[in-house]
This record gives C-alpha cells, structure tokens and sequence, in this order.
C-alpha cells in the first residue's frame, strides 16, 4: 500500500500513519520527524530547517524531495509507505507523481483528515505544553493553519481529481479515527480492484 495522509497540521496525520503502519506493513513516512532528526542532530540542513520552522515557515521543496527519495529507496518502503506531511504543495504533489512513476510506485490512495480548525488549535497548545515543540506554539500554528488553507488544501483536489482521494473525518476517539481511515482504504482498494 503506498499511501498519502493529507490534513492540516495538527489533523492527526502522525498518530495515524504510526497506527496503520503495522497493519498496512509499511513504514510511515514522516516528512516533519525527518526535519525534527536533523534539526536535533545539528546537520547543515537541520540547521537551516530550524530557522524555517521556528518562524512558522515551510522548508524549501527541493530540500524535502530529496530526503523523500532517500528514503523511499530503502529495503523498508519497497512493498509501500506512508507519506505523513508531504506533498504540501501542488508543485510538490506534481513532483511527487514524477518521482514515483521514475521508481514503480505510483500512489494506491489519500486520505485527508478533516479537522476543524479550533479543535487542532486545542491539540497543537496541549502538545506544545507536554512535548515543548516551537511548531506547536498557539501563534506558530495558527500561521501554519493559514499556509495550509493557502498553499496545501489544493492538493486534496489535485489527488481528488485522479480519483484518489478519501476524505475521513478527523474528530473522535483514535480507534474511531483509525477505523475510519481503514474502511475508507478498504472502498479505495475495492474501487482500485474494479
């Protein structure tokens, strides 16, 4: 299964990409861990994304497609994946459909999280308090929030318009949620079989 999760930051991406890996059998692809990795690390690139990040900024596209690339080459991601954060852009999601037909893996699915705003602006405060991320800051988000709607949400339609995307309501008890995303799965892989 190679898999897109679109949603606004703070939508749930992460908790269910780390939930369906292991019944999918694929690893979950997280564009915004392999950021947090290299900012903790204090690589060049860590660095630079820092910066970025901490204004509340994307990183540049180039940047996050070539990490993409490594990564999707290693043994792990062979029989699929799950992207988480990425593509976040049309010129990404384009990008992204140019580098899967070079390797063989063109997308099964993507589902978007529906999520209302102030209900992610609750989550993000809740995990800025507990986990101290400068991205989940109330103000941070709520510029996040506004690049999504700006720059991101069309990426649902570019998905929508090949037939591919599922949108699952975000709201609810994560079983719920996940149950959701797997009965949504199930009809795109019955319409894919047909």
């Amino acid at each position: 299964m190679r898999l897109v999760l679109l949603g606004a930051p703070g939508s749930g991406k992460g908790t269910q990409a780390a939930r369906l890996k292991a019944a999918l059998g694929v690893p979950h692809v997280s564009t915004g861990d392999m950021l947090r990795a290299a900012v903790a690390a204090g690589t060049a690139m860590g660095l630079k994304a820092k910066a970025v990040m901490d204004a509340g900024q994307l990183v540049s596209d180039d940047i996050l497609l070539g990490m993409l690339e490594d990564r999707l080459a290693q043994e792990d991601a062979r029989a699929g994946f799950i992207l988480d954060g990425y593509p976040r852009n049309l010129a990404q999601a384009d990008a992204l459909d140019h580098l899967l037909a070079r390797i063989g893996q063109p997308l099964d699915a993507v589902v978007k999280l529906k999520v209302p705003s102030e209900v992610i602006v609750g989550r993000c405060e809740i995990r800025f308090k507990a986990e101290g991320r400068a991205d989940d800051n109330p103000d941070t988000v709520r510029k996040r929030l506004d690049i999504y709607a700006e720059q991101t949400a069309p990426v649902a339609d570019f998905y929508a318009r090949r037939g591919k995307l599922q949108v699952v309501d975000g709201v609810g008890e994560l079983d719920e949620i996940t149950a959701r995303v797997k009965r949504a799965l199930h009809a795109e892989s019955a319409t894919a079989g047909n």
